[in-house]
Order: structure tokens, then sequence, then C-alpha cells
């Protein structure tokens, strides 16, 4: 399925799979986003799949929004995964 994504106050609505064939538009899209506004609130509750390819990215945007000192925020139905599996990884929550 393809990746729509669409801007409703303030949040990025996701919708499709985050995969191997949407990764790398989904990471250059939400790191210019990162870099314009300085902070980044991601709506999963239309997310049908997250491979591996799409955690990685979901790291490396936590990663360079931390690092930035920027918000980053994941919303929706699968947030909690998503934490627990930063806070594997990262020990942090």
């Amino acid at each position: 399925m393809a990746l729509t994504i669409k801007e409703r106050n303030g949040a990025f609505c996701v919708k499709g799979s985050i995969n191997a064939a949407t990764v790398n538009s989904f990471k250059t899209h939400f790191n210019y986003i990162l870099d314009t506004y300085g902070n980044l609130t991601l709506d999963i509750d239309g997310v049908t799949e997250i491979d591996a390819n799409g955690m990685s990215a979901l790291r490396t945007l936590y990663i360079n929004a931390y690092l930035k000192k920027q918000d980053f925020s994941i919303i929706g139905y699968g947030c909690k995964e998503i934490y627990d599996d930063f806070e594997y990884h990262y020990n942090v929550a």
C-alpha cells in the first residue's frame, strides 16, 4: 500500500505502510519537517505495516530530533510498541 501523509492540527497523519518500498520518501519528508519546523508529531493511526526498515527510520528520526533538542512525538494506535522499541534500543522513555 502506498504511503500518504497529511497535516492535521499540527500532527502529520501517516496512512499506509512504512516499509522498504516507502521508507526513503518517508525519511526525506520527515527530516525536512524536523529541519524546517523544529518539532514533529506523527499520528500513526492509519499505518497498516511497519517493517524493520520503517522502525529504523523512526529510530533515526527520534535520534535526529533528540540531538537537535527538538520535540518528537508519535501518537495513535501502536505508539506504545514503538516507544517500547525505543526504550529497548536506547534505554529512554
